[in-house]
């Protein structure tokens, strides 16, 4: 029912030029951050905090020592010769602002044209989630999603759409709430073809 074909290079974090630091200096630099702020690390609420926040890094930013395009190995040529649209709408994710390391809460929409199968549509989730659990502008993010899927799948088109709001506008500076950023990146026919554009936009719009 389906083939294991053979992937391009994964999409990878860089390294760290350095090598990792220890956990021992990440959370002595969570205990220099508190004292900065004005508060004593070693009082009794915050005594546990460095670990704690040390321990929640792995998890928030797991995504450096993920494979992006893993979730993409396994393609099913078995689809009674479909060749249209497919569309995954209202993928959740949470992500991190390279600026201010403050969360950005939105959703990803994917559409793409398969060309030698499909891929089982949980997996773009995964994607999403592998890139979104990085330091990361919007800007980037959507470019990463694309190129790994156009790479890897090597389909006709990808089309990608994030919709997302951004908490180091609206927890500091201009501090506005309830603002949210849209960016847009296309790849194969939905790049050279606003046609193509058009329909993807429009059936995320009729989907409202």
């Amino acid at each position: 029912m389906y083939e294991v074909v053979k992937l391009k290079p994964a999409a990878t974090a860089p390294a760290h030029p350095a090598g990792r630091p220890s956990r021992e200096q990440a959370e002595a630099a969570v205990r220099t951050l508190i004292a900065w702020a004005g508060d004593d690390p070693d009082r009794e609420g915050l005594i546990d905090t460095p670990r704690r926040v040390a321990k929640a890094y792995e998890e928030l930013f797991g995504g450096y020592r993920e494979d992006a395009v893993k979730p993409l190995k396994r393609v099913f040529r078995e689809v009674s010769g479909y060749k249209d649209l497919v569309l995954v709408r209202d993928i959740a994710f949470v992500s991190h602002c390279e600026h201010h390391i403050l969360p950005v809460f939105g959703k990803a929409h994917i559409g793409y044209y398969p060309k030698g199968g499909v891929v089982g549509l949980s997996k773009f989730a995964r994607i999403v989630d592998t890139f979104a659990r990085r330091l990361q502008t919007q800007e980037a993010l959507s470019a990463q999603i694309v190129e790994a899927i156009e790479e890897t799948l090597e389909t006709r088109g990808v089309a990608v759409m994030l919709e997302a709001e951004h908490t180091c506008m609206a927890m500091r500076g201009v501090r506005k709430h309830g603002t949210s950023t849209v960016t847009t990146q296309f790849g194969g026919v939905f790049r050279d073809d606003p046609d193509q554009q058009t329909r993807f936009l429009g059936l995320l719009r009729g989907a409202r």
